[in-house]
């Protein structure tokens, strides 16, 4: 199938997934301007998600926060239903591990606080053998620095522990990013301890060298585990894994920990509704319930960002 194909199931089963994504929740989408290619911009992305009756949507940058344009975008069309919201990557643009960055990020209203991801220290060792290039933006430029949360004796940074605390104060979610799993575990312990509630751990399935075991111990913590579907479905040239993986990824999480996202928005690939739906199809296909995927595309999602009204309005 290629990958720009529009969903073509049958009519049941595209009005049992239409019904399935009222209310939804994409925590985790590309949607430009950025200097990265992106296949659609954050206002078409609010129309197109308002149209199939999403809740929210959470705009993701790996270069800048994203709240203005969010705020933008919510005075100037209160037309649209479905709310768009925004967070900050702690990359080298922002100033890598930068509390003033997530201080006004907090005060615009972001809801998620992601660590490095390009920039991060074990990004940067995996893309040196992957076969999924995926370089910091910036690198045309000048090359990424390493952004670190440990110290050599792999305790947490202070000014990592600063950005924990603004992150527990304003109810922000914390998302690990590229870290990997060994990091994430002792990041997320701490962020604990600091009084950070929501916590979310990225994409397991790739880049972060997380087990199943991972999977399961950090979903016990409290975390909620994020899955990128673009690297499950067909057609997508993110695809690394596959349905049966994603099945394995959910049950080792269990389905109320479990929280899916697009991780689309770039060129050449479907849209992020269109991946939602593929996603939500597939879930379908693997035997979860109506209400076991309305968990995981909704009802999980909001609780993490503290959007549980904006799901019921929705509904």
């Amino acid at each position: 199938m290629d990958a720009l194909t529009i969903d073509t199931g049958s009519a049941g089963d595209n009005g049992r997934i239409d019904v399935l994504l009222k209310g939804a929740i994409d925590p985790h989408v590309h949607s430009g301007p950025s200097i990265a290619p992106r296949g659609l911009d954050h206002l078409e992305l609010a129309r197109e998600m308002s149209e199939a009756g999403f809740a929210a949507v959470v705009t993701k940058d790996h270069d800048y926060a994203g709240v203005a344009t969010a705020a933008l975008i919510s005075r100037h069309h209160p037309d649209l239903t479905t709310k768009i919201f925004s967070g900050i990557v702690l990359n080298n643009v922002v100033g890598g591990i930068n509390p003033y960055a997530v201080e006004h990020t907090a005060a615009m209203g972001g809801k998620i606080v992601w660590m490095p991801t390009l920039a991060a220290e074990n990004h940067l060792e995996w893309e040196k053998t992957s076969a999924w290039s995926h370089p910091a933006s910036t690198q045309k430029m000048r090359p990424a620095r390493a952004v670190p949360v440990l110290d050599a004796n792999r305790r947490v940074l202070d000014d990592v522990k600063e950005v924990l605390d603004v992150i527990a104060r304003n109810r922000m979610a914390l998302a690990s990013g590229h870290l990997h799993v060994s990091e994430t575990w002792i990041l997320f312990e701490e962020a604990r301890r600091r009084g950070v509630e929501r916590l979310i751990f990225t994409h397991p399935e790739d880049i972060v060298g997380a087990s199943l075991e991972d999977v399961k111990g950090i979903a016990a913590m409290g975390a909620y585990v994020e899955h990128s579907l673009c690297m499950f479905l067909e057609g997508s040239k993110f695809k690394t894994r596959s349905g049966e993986d994603l099945r394995q990824q959910i049950e080792a999480a269990g389905i109320d920990r479990t929280i899916l996202c697009s991780d689309l928005g770039q060129v050449g690939v479907f849209r992020p509704l269109e991946g939602f739906r593929r996603g939500v199809r597939l879930c379908l296909e693997l035997g979860y319930s109506d209400e076991a995927v309305r968990r995981m595309v909704s009802t999980n999602t909001a609780r993490v960002l503290g959007l549980e009204e904006l799901v019921a309005q929705a509904a």
